[in-house]
């Protein structure tokens, strides 16, 4: 005869309820690695990949393309092969922004450029072409704003040259932050009514902080 007789129903409740939440954990387990969401691997691809973006009036705002875009489940991210963005503004320059590699977060917001970035802002008749040149990028497309903490190199045409650490570009208002180690170097075109293009920084550049530019 057992001394504690209530102590088996209740040993007994304790085991099976163990017993549930081992299965429990089993199933579920198995069902993941049915489905792929435990692991980083992506759940589609496509190649050639091309996304446009238009505005309230329908006209083209964006366009995003790659060689080859993949989603992950586990991460909701999406990797892009070489990657192209080309943004348009109305009466505006349009930009392009070219990577090796890219990645796209999940509510889309943010776009990620990688190895060898460059940006080209298309000339017009009062502006030069300019190239950004860096090797990662930070891109929000609805609110027209670039911005990395690496080293960047500028190249306004016709002959200015902007070095510097950190960089944040505006489209909207067209101005441009260098952050830290800004160097500028101008060259005098012979024709001074060829460019209208001006470099203002916001401190002395000797200190190497706080420069910004602006194309006028």
């Amino acid at each position: 005869m057992l001394k504690y007789p209530i102590l088996l129903p209740i040993g007994l409740m304790l085991f099976l309820a163990l017993l549930t939440f081992w299965i429990n954990q089993t199933v579920q387990e198995q069902a993941a690695r049915a489905t792929g969401l435990n692991r980083h691997a992506p759940d589609y691809m496509l190649y050639n990949f091309v996304s446009t973006r238009t505005d309230a009036t329908g006209k083209t705002k964006y366009v995003l393309a790659a060689s080859q875009m993949r989603h992950f489940p586990d991460s909701d991210y999406t990797e892009l092969d070489r990657p192209r963005f080309t943004q348009f503004g109305q009466d505006a320059p349009y930009t392009q922004i070219h990577g090796q590699r890219g990645k796209i977060s999940g509510n889309g917001q943010l776009v990620e450029f990688e190895k060898q970035v460059k940006v080209i802002r298309q000339a017009t008749a009062e502006k030069g072409e300019m190239q950004v040149l860096t090797e990662k990028l930070f891109v929000e497309p609805d609110t027209d704003i670039a911005y990395t903490d690496l080293p960047v190199t500028i190249h306004q045409k016709p002959a200015t040259v902007i070095t510097g650490t950190g960089m944040r570009f505006d489209k909207k208002s067209e101005t441009m932050q260098l952050f830290n180690r800004v160097h500028v170097h101008y060259e005098r075109a012979p024709d001074a009514a060829a460019t209208k293009a001006v470099v203002t920084p916001a401190k002395n550049a000797a200190t190497g902080k706080n420069a910004s530019t602006k194309s006028r």
